[in-house]
């Protein structure tokens, strides 16, 4: 099963530790929403794709060389000349929560799918994937027209028998208003198979009393598979006209939730496409987030995400 992430790669600053004086020093590496799920999807084994656009600076190149090592398919990725990627910094409370800081008004990421040529060859090359997953960052970057034509792809992909999963990741900086969010996010969940979601994000944006609400609010859009992520909480897993609670595993020395959910959804989107139950998805995305969170950053070395008993050979299957 070939599956491509829509989105944005950005430079990351992630503390480390703090230099004489207290200031503190940060790491440099590269992350985005999607992007850190496709690398995780990557490491566990999927045939991966990423689709953004580029710079033609030194970090944009250095991405590239990322990804090829994360064995990612970067082939549709094109470099918009004059132009580069964004940068965010994380700081983190005592218990590792996170907060960001970003500069990507001219990320090259914003013109995804605009520019007919660019995206008629965009759209010849994701027509021959299995499964598309988004999330709602990527939409709310897009230009208003580009967003439109990314909609209406979406309902030919999977009218053509393509798939979509969707993770609605609100970002209130990054919307004109709650309507416009609303509308487009509504949009999109119309046209995904899997809705993968944060019922953070969902209370910030529809003011949900709980998840129930939430649940049920979402059903409407005709979701086979939905996904609710509480936190610590249970997980709720809404498949086949069941609603279940899934536990979360209690995680010591959480140090940064820096893509705590980009990497459940990409342990849980893995379990799915290589063949797995939601249920035992649900249990691999846990698992996934579990190893992130205590690391900084929100890519942790691959050597960490899988236990230090198992053999390299079988990394592909250990979250799972």
């Amino acid at each position: 099963m070939k599956i491509a992430a829509l989105g944005e790669v950005m430079v990351e600053l992630a503390p480390q530790e703090t230099a004489p004086g207290g200031a503190p020093l940060y790491a440099q590496g590269f992350a985005g929403d999607t992007y850190n799920t496709a690398v995780y999807m990557a490491r566990s084994g999927l045939p991966v794709s990423y689709v953004t656009l580029l710079g033609d600076d030194l970090f944009s190149e250095q991405m590239l060389v990322a990804m090829k090592g994360e064995g990612i398919d970067t082939s549709v990725i094109e470099r918009l000349p004059g132009r580069c990627p964004g940068l965010y910094t994380i700081q983190n409370s005592a218990d590792g929560e996170r907060y960001f800081t970003y500069w990507r008004g001219e990320s090259a990421a914003r013109e995804l799918f605009s520019g007919t040529r660019s995206r008629e060859r965009l759209q010849i090359y994701l027509q021959g994937m299995d499964y598309l997953y988004l999330t709602g960052i990527t939409l709310a970057i897009m230009g208003l027209e580009a967003r439109k034509h990314l909609l209406t792809f979406l309902a030919d992909f999977r009218s053509a028998g393509g798939r979509v999963a969707f993770d609605s990741n609100f970002r209130p900086r990054l919307w004109r208003s709650k309507d416009e969010a609303r509308e487009t996010l509504s949009a999109c969940l119309r046209q995904a198979d899997i809705a993968l979601l944060t019922l953070e994000d969902e209370q910030a944006l529809w003011g949900d009393r709980n998840a129930g609400r939430c649940i049920e609010r979402n059903s409407r859009h005709g979701v086979e598979e939905l996904v609710l992520k509480r936190g610590a909480e249970p997980v709720l897993l809404q498949y086949d006209g069941e609603l279940n609670a899934i536990p979360v595993p209690p995680v010591q020395d959480i140090v940064d939730t820096t893509g705590a959910g980009d990497a459940f959804n990409a342990g849980y989107l893995a379990a799915r496409l290589q063949g797995r139950e939601p249920a035992r998805a649900v249990i691999a995305g846990n698992r996934c987030a579990a190893a992130v969170i205590r690391h900084r950053g929100a890519i942790i070395p691959a050597a960490d995400c899988f236990p230090e008993d198992r053999p390299p050979a079988e990394a592909a299957h250990a979250w799972q």
